[in-house]
């Protein structure tokens, strides 16, 4: 487990989808979809991820459906803010050295 899945634990979930668990047991660290390699990969860590509770982790991947389900387009923004929040949070705690 590298320092940034670590991180993640007692963190409060950045992705804030409809019916989040902020602040639970159940945050990880998610790995974004894709990102250049093809769905079903997971990415280096240092490239992208977020802090995600399991909700919201489960609608992102998809086993999970909302209802209405959420665009593809809209999951795929809100992990990108998720990303960006995490890694400013890591910053600050000195885990991701700028």
């Amino acid at each position: 487990m590298s320092k940034m899945t670590e991180a993640a634990r007692g963190k409060v979930c950045q992705m804030r989808l409809e019916g989040c668990l902020p602040g639970t047991e159940t945050v990880v660290f998610a790995h974004l979809n894709g990102a250049g390699i093809g769905l079903k990969h997971k990415v280096n860590d240092i490239h992208f991820g977020f802090f995600s509770c399991i909700n919201c982790h489960d609608l992102y991947d998809g086993r999970k459906q909302a209802s209405p389900p959420y665009d593809p387009g809209f999951l795929r923004s809100e992990a990108n803010e998720a990303c960006i929040r995490t890694f400013k949070i890591l910053a600050k705690e000195n885990v991701l050295k700028l």
